[in-house]
């Protein structure tokens, strides 16, 4: 017959074992709570950056995007501004924030030239967590209804015959507008004085004052284009944007040169896939929705999702092509010279 052990013995044993279970916690039995934790996610609000002013297309886009997403999560995702440097100060913040999923933000496709430009330490091909591509943006270029401009042509034309003489205002040197500014000039064989600004809204506060000769911008320009405020030259995309029907494409006019720039969502890497997963399920479904359509259409944004794994994908092709568009552009030169 087998030995009952005595009390204090049994005593013993019981915390033993209460102090191994608890050491598995500690150890490998972290991977429960992160799972725990990962399914309760978001336990609170989310932080969303936005590298841009307030009031530009694309803070409207991403307010919009948030508020619907926030449905999804069922917590609130609250948009902070975080412009400057071509929107690379808000991509450096997302980068640096904790991977817990409650920092994300837009990341504009910009990355994949300002981290080759040396002004962003990063290689955005790994260093983020891609969540969404969301929306493209309609740009083009804007005078004044009073410019003695009244297309395109007229204003190249001009440009040729007076080199450095026209002004055109932007969102910030090696950004979308400066860049698709710089490539239309090449293509052109004239010379503009580039104007760079914070953010779109405060180029075309300028432009609208008279100090600046041309406006290069996401539809900034669009409610003072149909007011009659602003002539608009024509439009970088592949196709002519439907609300600006009468407006030419630069590749119509025989530039080869197509600008979208689209915004897409992300986190800082190292993201719990769980976490990733269901941001993207979020992000999908808002994308997706009726009222981030219909924001998106008010600013001519066309819808260009993609879930994140297409999205990391687009970025590294687009990362190759900045590549080459660096070294025909001069990029780092330019900078250099602010």
């Amino acid at each position: 017959m087998k030995a009952t052990p005595a009390p204090n013995m049994q005593r013993r044993r019981l915390l033993a074992a209460g102090a191994a279970g608890l050491a598995a916690a500690g150890s490998g039995g972290l991977l429960l709570p992160r799972a725990a934790r990962a399914a309760a996610y978001p336990e609170r609000p989310i932080t969303f950056i936005c590298p841009w002013p307030v009031g530009g297309t694309a803070d409207q886009s991403m307010r919009a995007l948030c508020q619907v997403a926030s449905q999804a999560l069922k917590q609130s995702v609250v948009l902070e501004n975080r412009a400057g440097a071509a929107g690379m100060i808000g991509a450096r913040a997302i980068s640096q924030a904790k991977p817990d999923g409650y920092t994300i933000g837009q990341i504009p496709i910009s990355v994949t030239r300002f981290s080759q430009l040396g002004s962003l330490p990063l290689d955005p091909r790994s260093d983020f967590t891609y969540i969404a591509r969301t929306s493209g943006q309609t740009f083009g270029i804007a005078v004044l209804a009073n410019s003695p401009f009244k297309s395109l042509r007229e204003m190249a034309a001009y440009a040729k015959a007076n080199p450095g003489k026209l002004t055109y205002g932007h969102s910030g040197i090696g950004g979308a507008t400066h860049v698709g500014m710089e490539e239309f000039a090449q293509a052109a064989g004239i010379e503009l004085v580039s104007v760079a600004y914070k953010g779109g809204s405060a180029a075309l506060q300028d432009v609208i004052g008279g100090q600046v000769d041309m406006l290069a911008d996401s539809s900034s320009w669009a409610p003072h284009v149909e007011s009659g405020k602003l002539r608009l030259l024509a439009t970088w995309g592949e196709q002519r944007t439907p609300r600006f029907k009468d407006t030419p494409t630069l590749k119509e006019l025989g530039y080869e040169v197509v600008v979208e720039a689209p915004n897409g969502v992300g986190a800082p890497k190292g993201l719990d896939p769980a976490v990733e997963q269901t941001l993207r399920a979020a992000f999908r479904d808002a994308v997706a929705s009726k009222e981030f359509k219909q924001v998106v259409a008010r600013i001519d944004a066309p819808v260009m999702y993609l879930d994140g794994p297409d999205y990391q994908r687009y970025v590294a092709a687009v990362y190759d092509h900045e590549t080459q568009l660096i070294q025909r552009l001069k990029l780092k030169e330019m900078l250099q010279k602010g």
